[in-house]
This record gives structure tokens, sequence and C-alpha cells, in this order.
């Protein structure tokens, strides 16, 4: 072999062990991971949909003006987790 081949060689041996190995499998923690951003986000739309709709009533009590504003309850973990559950039955294909 000539002196190019061989530092070709080389480099590509070098550039093998610095590049990271791509697995187009994914392991269980990272499906679930994945699938909680999904349902994370989800909710997160839903509220925000929920929240550009929200309703004002303005009314009048005896001699009042009485405003009430009806907004979305903010998503918390609990309803995440349970829209989490959801995308996990589907996607293990579980009935509930």
């Amino acid at each position: 072999m000539n002196d190019m081949t061989k530092q070709f060689e080389q480099f590509t041996n070098m550039l093998k062990a610095v590049t990271p190995q791509i697995t187009p499998n994914k392991n269980g923690y990272e499906i679930r991971t994945k699938v909680l951003e999904y349902a994370q986000n989800q909710t997160w739309q839903d509220y925000h949909a929920k929240f550009a709709g929200y309703e004002t009533t303005v009314t009048k009590e005896g001699d009042e003006v009485v405003t009430k504003v009806e907004l979305p309850e903010v998503p918390g973990a609990d309803v995440v987790l349970e829209t989490a559950q959801k995308f996990y039955d589907f996607v293990s294909g579980k009935k509930s």
C-alpha cells in the first residue's frame, strides 16, 4: 500500500472511534420518556386551547355590576401522567 492509502485508513479508523454509535431501537426508558413528553405537550396544548376560550360574564346584581371570569384549571403532574397512561395504553394495544 502506498502512503496515501495508509493515511486514509488511519483517518477512517480515527473517525470510527469518535463517531457516536446510532441504534435505531429505543429501550423502554427512552420510549416511556418520549410518551411522557408527548403527553405533557398534549396536555399543555389542551390547556392553551381552553385558555384562549375563557369565559367572562358581566351581570348586574342589585346595584352592583359583577364580573366573573372562568379560566381553565392549570394541569398538574397527575393530569400529565393520566394522559401519558392513555398514550401508553394505546401504544401497547390495551383497551381501557
